[in-house]
């Protein structure tokens, strides 16, 4: 079993929060914990939670994935700027074929963009919300969904921020290197490989 480490893999345009010291800053958009909207939002009516798809590319693995995916849920109810926050696989250390991760987000995206909200009557005026949604692709969602869920959002949102300015910082460092270069025992400098 296998934990991976991901960047924000944004499958739709990006979006800046203002992660201040709360939950919500003045002109931000506020972040909540997964099942954190309930308290101002709720299910538009007939309108069902869609469930992701196993990616068919990738079914002949029969891998267990879980992923959380943060979405913006906007005041007309719809979701958008899905991003794949955390994700996790039953695959051991074999590493994942490329666009392993990439389908099972899409596949997340797919399901997140038919949910439908509507605010609570109570509230006045809807204002738009980040939030995470965890899913299990195979295997038994009660077992597996704890290794991909995201229980402090804005904990994980200011992690993978610094580890996409690290990645930043240290790209601009690379793209001056001479990766083609040789060390002094023969070895390609090159061959090292890095994750997101």
């Amino acid at each position: 079993m296998r934990a991976v480490r991901l960047a924000v893999l944004l499958l739709s345009a990006p979006l800046t929060l203002a992660l201040a010291g709360s939950a919500s800053a003045a002109d931000g958009i506020t972040v909540v914990n997964e099942g954190g909207i309930r308290d101002r939002w709720m299910l538009a009516p007939g309108v069902p939670l869609a469930v992701p798809q196993y990616p068919p590319q990738f079914a002949r693995r029969h891998d267990t994935v879980c992923i959380g995916v943060g979405y913006l849920l906007k005041p007309d109810g719809t979701t958008s700027d899905f991003a794949l926050l955390k994700g996790w696989t039953s695959a051991g250390n074999t590493e994942p074929e490329s666009g392993y991760w990439q389908a099972f987000a899409e596949s997340a995206g797919d399901a997140l963009k038919q949910w439908r909200f509507q605010p609570r009557p109570e509230i006045a005026q809807a204002k738009p919300v980040y939030t995470v949604a965890t899913f299990v692709f195979g295997g038994q969602p009660a077992q597996h969904r704890s290794k991909c869920a995201v229980p402090n959002l804005i904990a994980r949102l200011r992690e993978l921020k610094a580890a996409r300015d690290r990645r930043t910082a240290a790209g601009d460092v690379l793209d001056d290197l001479d990766l083609n270069a040789v060390d002094a025992r023969g070895t390609d400098v090159a061959g090292t490989r890095t994750y997101p």
